[in-house]
C-alpha cells in the first residue's frame, strides 16, 4: 500500500509465459523468423539508436512516466506483432504513399462522417475531450452496431477500429508505436496539450496516418496511451501499476484500460501480465540497460 493505493510489485505473477496467440505465431512463421530473433533485433536497434532513446526519455518525462514503459511497449510490439525495420527512424514513411491522399475512414460506401451523423451517436455530442468522445462512440458501436443489421445495412462483428479505421488492411497498425488510427484520435487532445502537435480530424485520414507514422509524434501518442492506463488503474481500481512495465505493456497490447481496471476492482487481487507483458518483465534488466 502507498497513499491508499495497492502497489503492483515488479516481476511476473506467472511463472511461465502465458500462451502466445496463434495469429502472432503465424505472422512470425510467415516472416521465416522466431520470437527470439525478433526480440534481439529490436533490442539491438534500440541499443544503437541513441537519438531515439533520448527522444523516448524526453517524451516520457513530458507525460510523467518512466521511459521503461515505452521501451517495453516498443519491444513487445516488434517481438509479437511486427518486425523491426533495419533502422528504426525509417518509420518516417509517409502513410499517404499507400494510396495518395485519396483515402478516407469508412466502411464500404459509408464514410465515418456519415456514420457518426446517425442519431445513435447523439448522446456523445456533449463530450469535448477526444478520449471521452471516442470512447463513447466506440461503446455505441459495440452496443448498437457490431454484428447487427441497422437500417437494412449489415455491420461486421469486429472492433470499431478494424471496421472503420483501416483503409488498407483490417487490423493494421503503423509506426514505431504500432498505433491504430482510432487510438490516435482518442489521444489527440492530450497530445495537442502536452506535445503541441495539431489536433487530428477523422475526416482527414492522411493527416492521421502522417501523425502515427512520424516517429516523434508516434512516441507522444504512445506515452499518452500509457499515461492513461496508469491513471485509469489508479482512479478506477485503486491500483498503482507504474512500477510494473509488464502490466503497462499488457494494457498497451490489449487496450481498454478503463474497462479492465473496472473488472479488476470488481474481482479484487492484482492485475496479471499476458504473454506480451511477461516478456517485458522477464527481460527487464536487459531493457533497463538500454536507458
Amino acid at each position: 500500500m502507498a497513499g491508499g493505493l495497492v502497489v503492483v510489485p515488479e516481476g511476473n505473477r506467472h511463472v511461465e509465459q502465458p500462451k502466445v496467440p496463434g495469429a502472432s505465431m503465424r505472422r512470425t512463421r510467415a516472416g521465416k523468423t522466431t520470437f527470439d530473433e525478433k526480440y534481439e533485433k529490436i533490442r539491438d536497434l534500440l541499443a544503437t539508436d541513441r537519438k531515439l532513446i533520448a527522444k523516448i526519455k524526453a517524451t516520457a518525462a513530458a507525460y510523467g512516466i518512466d521511459p521503461i514503459h515505452m521501451i517495453g511497449a516498443i519491444v513487445g510490439e516488434h517481438t509479437y506483432n511486427v518486425d523491426a525495420y533495419d533502422r528504426l527512424q525509417t518509420y518516417y514513411v509517409k502513410a499517404a504513399a499507400y494510396a495518395g491522399n485519396n483515402f478516407r475512414f469508412g466502411y464500404g460506401d459509408e464514410s465515418i462522417e456519415d456514420f457518426l451523423g446517425r442519431p445513435e451517436f447523439g448522446q456523445c455530442s456533449g463530450y469535448s475531450d477526444s478520449y471521452k468522445l471516442w470512447t463513447c462512440r466506440e461503446n455505441i458501436w459495440e452496443k448498437n452496431f457490431r454484428g447487427r443489421i441497422v437500417g437494412g445495412k449489415s455491420y461486421p462483428d469486429n472492433r470499431f477500429s478494424a471496421v472503420f479505421f483501416q483503409p488498407f488492411y483490417a487490423g493494421q497498425t503503423f509506426g514505431l508505436g504500432q498505433i491504430n488510427p482510432l487510438t490516435a484520435l482518442m489521444f489527440s487532445d492530450t497530445v495537442a496539450r502536452i506535445s503541441g502537435y495539431p489536433k487530428l480530424d477523422e475526416n482527414k485520414a492522411a493527416d492521421v496516418y502522417d501523425a502515427i507514422m512520424d516517429p516523434d509524434r508516434s512516441l507522444a501518442y504512445m506515452a499518452a496511451n500509457i499515461r492513461r492506463a496508469i491513471d485509469d488503474y489508479k482512479t478506477i481500481a485503486g491500483v498503482d501499476i507504474s512500477r510494473n512495465p509488464g502490466i503497462t505493456a499488457t494494457l498497451y497490447n490489449t487496450g481498454d484500460s478503463a474497462g479492465r481496471a473496472a473488472a479488476l476492482k470488481a474481482r479484487g487481487g492484482l492485475p496479471e501480465e499476458n504473454y506480451y507483458g511477461w516478456l517485458v518483465n522477464d527481460k527487464l534488466s536487459e531493457l533497463r540497460s538500454l536507458l
